[in-house]
C-alpha cells in the first residue's frame, strides 16, 4: 500500500491498515513532503497565540513512531506523477533531487488542501506568512520576534483569518482584518456575521469588509509595509492569508481522476475513489456528501481527515467500513468570541431549492439569576413544510460554541425542530436556563412553521 500525504488521514490511514495486518502481509510506503507528520494544523493558531507552548505538543505521532509500527515513511518527498495504469507513483526527494517509481496494489491520496494565494503584486514578499504548516507557523513567529513594527494586516476573515487576529492581538499588535465579504465569517449568514464584525470592533480589532485586497506594497528591503485595496492602504509590518484553502488535486487531476466542482476527488461510501477499485482518498482533499441538502461539498477540517483515514485503513486493511457524510459543523473563537455553525445557510438553502422558515433567539449560556450568564444567538433553519431542521448558527461568549453540537446531532438524525422541542437535555443554573437556547430557537422555529402552514 502506498500512501501520498502524511499527515492525518493518510497516516490514520496507515496505521489502521497496519493494525489489521502485519508488516509481513502488507508492506506500507508513505510519502511526506514535509518534516512533519500526524499534527494538528487547527493549532498552529494557538500556538502562535502562545495558548500552546511548544510546537511538538501539536504532534500526535512523529515519524520515528510510525517507523516503529512498520510503516516505510519517507520524509521530504514529494510524488510528483501518479500512473494509474501502471499502478505506480513517481517521487521526487527534495533534499537530493533524486527521482524513482513505487509500484503499488492499493494507493491511498491524502494530499490535503493548499492555502489560497491569489496572484497579487508583493504576495511572496518577506513579512506575508500563511499558516497551513507547523513550518509555516514556525515562520510566522521567527517574523514576529524580530519585527520592531506594530502593525499587523490579516487577509480573510474565515476561521483562521479571526483565529490568527486574535493570536496578533495577543502579541500586542494593532490588527485590521481585510475581507472580500460584507460581513466576517461567510460560513454564517450576514445577520450572524455582522455581530462577529461588532465584537470583533469591541475587542479593537479593526475590520474592514467589502474590500477586495489588489496589492501587498512593499518598503525596504521588498518587506510588506502595507495591503492596499481600492479604496485605502493598510500599513502593515507583518500581513497574514486566512483566504482560505483549496483541494491540493493536481495529481489526481493530471491523472484522470474524477473531481467534483470545487475540484476535490469524489469518493464512494467507503472512500474509494469513484471507478477505481485500488485507489482510496481522504482528508482535505476530497468532497464529501452533505447529509442536510444530499449534495458534495469540500470541508477541510481534522476531524473528517480522521475518519476517513481509519475508514480507509479498515477497507484497505481488508474490514469494511463507511463514512456516510456530514452536516457541516465547525466552531472557532475570536478572543471571548464563541463562533459556531452546523446544517446549511439561507444562501445553501436557496441554492438546492428549499423552501424554509428562520428564526433568531435571544438567551443566555446559564440560568439568568446566576453569575457569570452570558448572552449568546442563536439562529435556526428548518423545511417549511416538513419543519425539518436545516442548520443552526451561534454567536455568544463562553459556553455558547459547543451548543452546535446539539443541533449537528438533530441534523444527522433528520429531526424536525418540533421533535427538538422535546429533547431531554442536560440542566442545572450553572449550565443551562430551564429552557436551553437551542431548545428556545427550536420552540420559536416550530411555532413559525405552524404559522406559515
Amino acid at each position: 500500500m502506498v500512501v501520498v500525504g502524511g499527515d492525518a488521514a493518510g497516516m490514520a490511514a496507515a496505521s489502521q491498515a497496519r493494525r489489521l495486518k502485519g508488516p509481513d502481509r502488507l508492506e506500507i510506503v508513505a510519502f511526506e513532503r514535509t518534516g512533519f507528520t500526524s499534527y494538528s494544523a487547527c493549532g498552529i493558531p494557538y500556538w502562535v497565540a502562545g495558548d500552546v507552548s511548544d510546537r511538538d505538543a501539536l504532534v500526535a505521532r512523529t515519524p520515528h513512531e510510525h517507523a516503529e509500527r512498520g510503516i516505510d515513511l519517507r520524509m521530504r518527498t514529494e510524488v510528483t506523477e501518479l500512473d494509474v495504469a501502471g499502478r505506480r507513483v513517481r517521487a521526487r526527494e527534495l533534499e537530493t533531487g533524486r527521482e524513482y517509481w513505487t509500484g503499488y496494489d492499493k494507493l491511498v491520496l491524502a494530499t490535503g488542501a493548499s492555502p489560497l494565494r491569489p496572484p497579487l503584486p508583493g504576495i511572496d514578499a518577506p513579512g506575508v506568512h500563511g499558516v497551513q504548516t507547523l513550518d509555516d507557523g514556525q515562520a510566522l513567529l521567527d517574523t514576529l520576534a524580530r519585527t520592531k513594527g506594530r502593525h499587523a494586516v490579516v487577509v480573510g476573515a474565515g476561521y483562521i483569518g479571526v483565529e490568527m487576529a486574535e493570536a496578533l492581538v495577543r502579541h500586542g499588535y494593532e490588527v485590521t482584518v481585510v475581507h472580500r465579504d460584507e460581513q466576517p465569517m461567510s460560513t454564517l449568514d450576514p445577520d450572524m456575521g455582522r455581530l462577529v464584525h461588532e465584537a470583533m470592533t469591541g475587542m479593537g480589532i479593526t475590520v474592514v469588509g467589502g474590500q477586495a485586497v489588489t496589492e501587498i506594497r512593499t518598503g525596504e528591503g521588498g518587506r510588506a509595509c502595507a495591503v492596499v485595496t481600492r479604496d485605502a492602504a493598510y500599513p502593515a509590518d507583518v500581513v497574514v492569508l486566512g483566504i482560505g484553502v483549496r483541494p491540493r488535486t493536481g495529481l489526481a487531476r493530471a491523472a484522470g481522476l474524477p473531481l467534483g466542482d470545487s475540484g476535490g476527488l469524489l469518493t464512494d461510501l467507503s472512500m474509494r475513489v469513484r471507478g477505481y477499485e485500488e485507489i482510496w482518498a481522504g482528508g482535505d482533499c476530497v468532497e464529501v456528501l452533505d447529509l442536510v441538502s444530499g449534495r458534495t461539498r469540500h470541508i477541510a477540517l481534522g476531524t473528517h481527515a480522521n475518519k476517513h483515514g481509519q475508514v480507509i485503513g479498515a477497507n484497505a486493511g481488508g474490514d469494511y467500513a463507511t463514512f456516510p457524510g456530514v452536516v457541516g459543523t465547525a466552531v472557532s473563537k475570536v478572543c471571548d468570541l464563541e463562533i459556531a455553525r452546523t446544517g446549511l445557510r439561507e444562501k445553501d438553502a436557496h441554492a438546492v431549492g428549499l423552501r424554509f422558515e428562520t428564526v433568531t433567539a435571544q438567551s443566555t449560556s446559564r440560568a439568568g439569576y446566576y453569575p457569570g450568564a452570558e448572552p449568546m444567538t442563536v439562529k435556526m433553519t428548518a423545511e417549511r413544510r416538513t419543519g425539518r431542521l436545516l442548520g443552526v448558527q451561534i454567536v455568544g461568549r463562553e459556553g455558547a460554541g459547543k451548543r452546535v453540537d446539539v443541533a449537528a446531532v438533530a441534523l444527522t438524525a433528520g429531526m424536525t425542530v418540533e421533535q427538538m422541542n422535546a429533547l431531554d437535555l442536560g440542566y442545572a443554573p450553572p449550565f443551562s436556563p430551564v429552557w436551553d437556547p437551542v431548545l428556545v430557537a427550536a420552540r420559536k422555529a416550530a411555532k413559525q412553521i405552524r404559522t406559515a402552514d
